[in-house]
């Protein structure tokens, strides 16, 4: 939970607050014979900060000039009645866009929503990639309406192995539409953003440094290039091949148990919590696959995410779904130690460590699960 499984829109990342040469942009705006009191409203990030900005309407006219640091992501607002902001709810008439140093245009009859951005090479290469992208966002969201319209006799193993298997081939098929777009514009601000998404929650610090180098030398010199490497850190600290964090935490008796304590064993870190949706659906999955393996040299360490006041909870949890291995947590929310060290921000989320302490591979689901200790225990 925290963040959808599917990765299926690019979204722009706060842009950290680095000394940058601030440029200006400008937009011009129409929206039907509109006049007071209907006023627009512009919302985006300004380094560190958040910038709300306000502007007339005049026989449908206003306009809009400000400065930013790098490309940013903003909302345009229209406040029909004039209510005010902060009267403004889920039902305004809005416009998600892109700034960019520069001029460029925003044109409707009657509704921003459905308006028309020209002179900006920012928001066309926008509208490209979500065109690339549409059709995989209308099959994710055919499946969402399945998962939401199952029955409990349809939601079977066999069900659940199914739909996550199509969810796999759909972020294969959005990986390799990015992967495209990233190769065929090394210079589009958006191939860097993009970045961002090709692997979903798995990213491969390997293949992203390799995309990376695609990109043209501006784009890589860029703030925004150096805010992509700062953030791919942390990944390059849990990647396949490098020496799993260890860590201690006690188990359900208060007993500490040290992750480097099962040396020896294949070990599949398991975080978790009792009141993680997707987490308790993925257990029986776990337990088919801990049964079949665990006279294998192979084991699972359970970290789980509850809260102080929820450890009732997480000990019902583990006895309803049956979880016999080792469980740990320091009952920390969000802020647990050991989802820190491993840079966990959804879960489920797991980790596969091999016998000499070292991490094979990460967020293992379903039949990938199986088919990966079957491959390494041979």
């Amino acid at each position: 939970m925290k963040k959808v499984f599917l990765y299926i829109t690019i979204t722009l990342l706060p842009v950290l607050a680095l000394a940058q040469t601030q440029d200006t942009f400008t937009i011009k705006g129409k929206i039907g014979n509109l006049n007071a009191p209907s006023r627009a409203y512009l919302i985006y990030q300004l380094g560190a900060n958040q910038v709300i900005d306000s502007a007339q309407i005049s026989a449908g006219n206003f306009d809009f000039n400000g400065q930013i640091l790098t490309p940013s992501n903003a909302i345009l607002f229209i406040d029909h009645k004039g209510v005010g902001f902060e009267k403004l709810d889920s039902t305004v008439d809005k416009l998600n866009l892109y700034l960019d140093k520069g001029e460029f245009a925003v044109s409707g009859t009657d509704s921003i929503s459905k308006a028309q951005i020209t002179g900006s090479k920012i928001n066309d290469e926008d509208k490209k990639l979500k065109a690339l992208l549409e059709p995989i966002n209308n099959k994710a969201k055919n499946l969402m309406a399945i998962k939401r319209t199952v029955t409990a006799e349809q939601n079977t193993p066999a069900f659940r192995s199914n739909l996550q298997g199509r969810y796999k081939a759909l972020q294969a098929e959005q990986k390799t539409v990015i992967k495209k777009f990233i190769l065929e514009n090394p210079d589009s601000y958006f191939s860097l953003m993009a970045l961002y998404s090709v692997d979903g929650p798995s990213p491969n610090p390997v293949e992203l440094d390799s995309l990376f180098n695609t990109l043209s030398p501006t784009l890589k010199s860029s703030e925004a290039a150096k805010v992509f490497q700062k953030a791919l850190e942390p990944v390059r600290h849990t990647a396949p091949g490098v020496m799993a964090p260890d860590f201690i935490q006690n188990d359900v008796n208060g007993v500490p148990v040290k992750l480097s304590s099962l040396r020896g064993k294949y070990v599949l870190v398991d975080f978790w919590a009792s009141w993680c949706g997707p987490c308790r659906e993925e257990n029986p999955n776990v337990v088919r696959v801990y049964n079949k393996y665990k006279d294998k040299n192979f084991t699972i360490l359970g970290v789980s995410l509850d809260k102080a006041e929820g450890r009732a909870d997480w000990l019902a949890a583990i006895k309803n779904d049956g979880l016999v291995w080792t469980q740990v947590s320091d009952l920390k929310w969000w802020n647990n130690q050991a989802a820190a060290l491993y840079y966990v921000s959804s879960i489920p989320a797991n980790f596969l460590i091999g016998p000499d302490g070292k991490i094979i591979a990460k967020d293992l689901r379903g039949d990938d699960l199986d088919d990966k200790l079957k491959e390494v225990l041979k």
